[in-house]
């Protein structure tokens, strides 16, 4: 087992993360993948296969920034979406993926994007301080081809610029921040917003 402090206290920072998630009912089964960068660069992620809820340590491993184990363990077959975030945002610290009900649900209503606006909850994200702002969640539909998914969240990046979050169509949210608090108080912000907008439109339809 890796005995690094600077590893560990990542690990212990994503068990911590899977146990909210999991209690939250965003990641069921085995589904989601959570990760932390280090200071030197490499990545702490979870293992492929394993349930968010009930993390252990040796249920993290390291891997490189192009996504290489480190250690012998499997990452998860989404791992090149965590390195590509990392790669297109210098100060992103953690990614977080989970499966939760509203982003799969939004991602069957909405075509190709979520758009949130005049909400008070928009200011838990880092830059906005107003209600009158909004934001922008854009939906890719869900691919098996991990590589050519990333090129097209590459290439929404390279046309509209920084998100905050995106959404897999009948899979799941990706969102990330400076640490992994910051990432979860972006998680529960955005549920809470998902589901506003679900009642809207089923109060509308």
């Amino acid at each position: 087992m890796n005995d690094d402090p600077t590893f560990l206290n990542a690990a212990q920072q994503l068990i911590d993360a899977g146990r909210f998630i999991d209690s939250k009912g965003w990641v069921p089964a085995t589904s989601g993948n959570f990760s932390a960068r280090l200071p030197d660069g490499t990545i702490a992620i979870t293992v492929s296969g394993k349930h968010k809820g009930h993390l252990q340590t040796d249920d993290i491993m390291l891997i490189d920034s192009d996504g290489n184990s480190l250690d012998g363990k499997k990452p998860s077959a989404e791992t090149l979406l965590h390195t590509s975030l990392y790669q297109r945002f210098p100060d992103a610290r953690s990614v977080l993926h989970p499966h939760s009900i509203n982003a799969t649900l939004v991602s069957k209503l909405f075509e190709k994007e979520i758009v949130l606006e005049g909400y008070e909850l928009l200011k838990a994200f880092k830059g906005i301080e107003t209600h009158e702002s909004r934001i922008v969640v854009p939906i890719f539909a869900n691919d098996q081809d991990i590589p050519r998914l990333a090129r097209q969240v590459e290439a929404y990046l390279d046309a509209h610029g920084a998100i905050y979050a995106y959404i897999i169509a009948g899979h799941g949210l990706y969102t990330w921040g400076k640490s992994v608090q910051e990432t979860l108080r972006y998680l529960e912000a955005l549920d809470f917003l998902f589901a506003c907008e679900l009642q809207l439109h089923g109060a509308k339809n």
